[in-house]
């Protein structure tokens, strides 16, 4: 089979105890091991109100991570466009991309990435998710070359021609994609129930644009190696109990992993959380390989992402040791699908 290659996407986690400071140097660790691996991308996340996430302001922490590293592509996994305005975010990237150059990668969600007070808070409305296939296009036509007679410029941004990703999880994410000719990337790490007919939508409906000649799929996957299957499973506990939080709404910092999860959760919330994460690879080398294998074959994606977004410092460090192990990916360090 050919390799492909592998990006990675954090969440910056505050492990259970420790302050934001330490959780953002873990994360800059993180991004210079994958850096050292030869992983294609180093993405983060927006996410806001919740103790356990460093990332709220994506683009300074990428500024951090983009000045802790050299070679691999850093950017947003995503930003949440309805969140901001569209100059505000040009010119932020173009920043970015003025620091470091044409490292700098751009996804964008449509999701708030967060709960409804907070949405409010951000001053935003549900309305405001509607424009999203409109602030798009305004985000490309600001990132372009051909804003010179606009009296609204990104500065920096204009003519920077930072490449744009879709990032989705249902076929709204897809068409739109498709339509303007751009990358796409599926959220099968977190919700994988319409992948198969996402990628399948995009892939059918794409338009060659001046963006990108063909359809790029980049799907994302949870992936957790160790050296045996059962420390792997140990320390995968922490992003269950994130999820079983996440939907009883409660807050806190990333948990500590659990011998156990039979008493944390209900079988309803089991069920729930099995499903949401089934996307997920974990255990040794010799048990993840073949099953990775089989879902890059059967899904055919153009690059993978994965996250692993737990508690354990050491056991996130020693997965990424581990995987090019696998050998299922090419790991070279700097190409754009654009």
């Amino acid at each position: 089979m050919n390799t492909i290659p592998l990006s990675f996407l954090d969440l910056a986690p505050v492990p259970t105890g420790a302050t934001t400071a330490k959780g953002i140097a873990q994360t800059v660790e993180i991004a210079q091991k994958a850096e050292d691996i030869g992983l294609n991308r180093y993405w983060m996340a927006e996410h806001h109100n919740m103790p356990g996430i460093a990332s709220a302001a994506t683009s300074v922490l990428l500024s951090h991570i983009g000045s802790q590293t050299e070679r691999i592509r850093i950017g947003a996994g995503g930003i949440m466009l309805p969140n901001h305005a569209p100059l505000v975010v040009a010119e932020q990237f173009g920043t970015l991309q003025a620091l470091y150059g044409d490292r700098i990668d751009l996804g964008l969600g449509r999701a708030p990435g967060t709960d409804g007070a907070t949405f409010q808070a951000l001053g935003r409305t549900m309305n405001d998710a509607e424009r999203f296939p409109q602030e798009v296009q305004e985000l490309l036509y600001l990132l372009g070359n051909d804003s010179d007679n606009s009296p609204v410029q990104a500065f920096p941004g204009a003519s920077s021609n930072v490449p744009i990703w879709i990032l989705g999880s249902s076929l709204f994410g897809a068409t739109l994609a498709a339509h303007l000719g751009l990358p796409y990337v599926f959220a099968s790490h977190f919700a994988p129930q319409a992948l198969m007919q996402a990628i399948a939508t995009y892939r059918e409906q794409f338009k060659p644009s001046k963006y990108l000649d063909k359809p790029h799929v980049m799907l994302a996957a949870n992936l957790l190696l160790a050296d045996d299957d059962d420390t792997a499973q140990y320390h995968f506990t922490s992003a269950q109990q994130s999820f079983v939080r996440l939907r009883r709404g409660e807050r806190g910092q990333m948990p500590r992993p659990t011998p156990s999860m039979d008493s944390i959760w209900s079988a309803a919330e089991k069920t729930m959380v099995d499903s949401a994460l089934s996307v997920s690879f974990i255990g040794s080398v010799q048990t993840v390989q073949p099953r990775l294998a089989a879902f890059i074959a059967q899904h055919q994606p153009d690059e993978l992402i994965v996250t692993a977004n737990i508690y354990d410092q050491a056991a996130r460090l020693r997965s990424l040791e581990l995987t090019p192990e696998l050998n299922l990916f090419t790991l070279q360090g700097n190409a754009s699908p654009a």
